[in-house]
């Protein structure tokens, strides 16, 4: 394979021919064969290096010259976080998943990694010998490198902003999913840009509640979408389902109190659902809402995965409607899968409306593309253009 270089940054040749190559970097040689042979299994990518530090993978770039680096944080001589920047600057256009096992540090580590560049995390099964653990890791991989790899085998597209940085208070040294976080969404280069899609008529009903639903790149894109929607925060209730294990969804939620300054937490199973804050569904539960006297109120599934998620954006826009009926405005962000678009359609059924973020300014077109394609949008629109519009249709426009 040929490589061109621009000063220290390798310029890479074309992306169309050959399968993804991936590099596995990770001290332990467990994971690192699980890794290979994975990899190995699949037609559409292969495995470019496995290496057993950051170091290694920093002074090897140039002549392994990867497209998909799936990266540990926990390694000896140079640890994953401090490998990041470095890859980054040899190849900007790396696609870096981090891996960690599900702790609360290596939490707020992935989420500084995704301020400093990273595409997304994964999360490691504690122990190889639990059967479903390793499952879902597997299929969870797989799939962030097939589309993650997929997008930047396409025309160049606008990137969400990364996630703002974290406190000073984070460790600066990316989830288990409890479930599979999204179902394989079609081939990204069959979807047709969603310029040229058609999209419905905004609902005649004043919107009383905001849905967003999140999966792939939705932490970045969250972080920039709340920051903006302070007047609809402050008169009516946000809630959120991101597709994200536990310990991870804890520290969104302090993420997102700290973008949006207003209130912000992981729902509580029967707390009542008020105007003024931010509910988050935390990792490992489906969130819903229910009536509660003349009030709504949270309820917290620990039921199978829908659409391979736990939690899952279905349940809480469809159970929604029981509670607001047409009166609710969604969003579909950046995700794998489909999760999202048949509540999505249960949601226009009755009389609300559905926002769906387009595909240049998605990490993966998957939830919103889906979406999209099913006729329910009444917009879609690039991140830097919801927030906006949200403000403008809770605020009594309806164009």
């Amino acid at each position: 394979m040929s490589v061109a270089f621009a000063g220290n940054s390798i310029m890479s040749p074309s992306r169309e021919a050959g399968p993804l190559r991936v590099m596995i970097v990770d001290d332990s040689v467990v994971i690192r064969g699980l890794i290979s042979r994975w990899i190995g299994a699949e037609h559409d990518m292969e495995v470019a290096a496995s290496l057993r530090t950051g170091l290694e993978a920093v002074n090897q770039l140039e002549r392994i010259n990867p497209d998909v680096a799936v990266l540990d944080i926990e390694m000896p001589e140079l640890d994953g976080i401090s490998a990041l920047p470095k890859l980054l600057a040899k190849k900007r256009d790396l696609v870096i998943i981090m891996a960690s096992t599900l702790t609360r540090r290596n939490a707020e580590i992935s989420f500084k990694a995704l301020s400093l560049g990273a595409a997304d995390y994964i999360p490691k099964p504690e122990s190889t010998r639990e059967t479903s653990a390793a499952d879902i890791f597997h299929h969870d991989l797989i799939q962030k490198i097939r589309h993650l790899g997929a997008r930047l085998r396409r025309k160049p597209a606008v990137a969400s902003p990364p996630l703002a940085p974290a406190s000073p208070a984070v460790p600066a040294a990316r989830t288990p999913v409890v479930a599979r976080p999204a179902a394989p969404a079609p081939a990204p280069a069959a979807a047709a840009p969603s310029g040229s899609l058609s999209t419905r008529p905004f609902s005649t009903q004043a919107p009383k509640v905001l849905l967003i639903g999140s999966s792939t790149g939705g932490p970045q894109a969250l972080m920039a979408l709340v920051t903006e929607l302070g007047p609809v925060i402050d008169r009516f209730p946000v809630l959120i389902t991101q597709h994200m294990p536990p310990t991870f969804t804890t520290i969104l939620a302090e993420h997102l109190a700290r973008s949006s300054r207003k209130p912000a937490a992981e729902a509580v199973d029967g707390e009542p659902v008020k105007p003024g804050r931010i509910y988050l569904a935390p990792g490992g539960k489906h969130m819903r809402v229910v009536r509660s006297g003349a009030d709504a109120a949270i309820a917290l599934d620990d039921g199978p995965a829908v659409n391979f998620c736990k939690p899952a954006v279905d349940p809480l826009f469809t159970s929604a409607i029981d509670v607001w009926h047409g009166n609710i405005l969604s969003v579909i962000l950046t995700g794998m899968g489909s999760d999202g678009m048949r509540g999505g359609k249960d949601i226009v059924a009755a009389g609300g409306s559905v926002i769906a973020q387009d595909e240049a300014s998605s990490v993966v077109w998957g939830m919103p593309g889906a979406a999209a394609h099913a006729g329910i949008c009444a917009a879609i629109l690039p991140l830097n253009q919801i927030g906006a519009k949200v403000n403008r249709l809770f605020a009594g426009d309806r164009t």
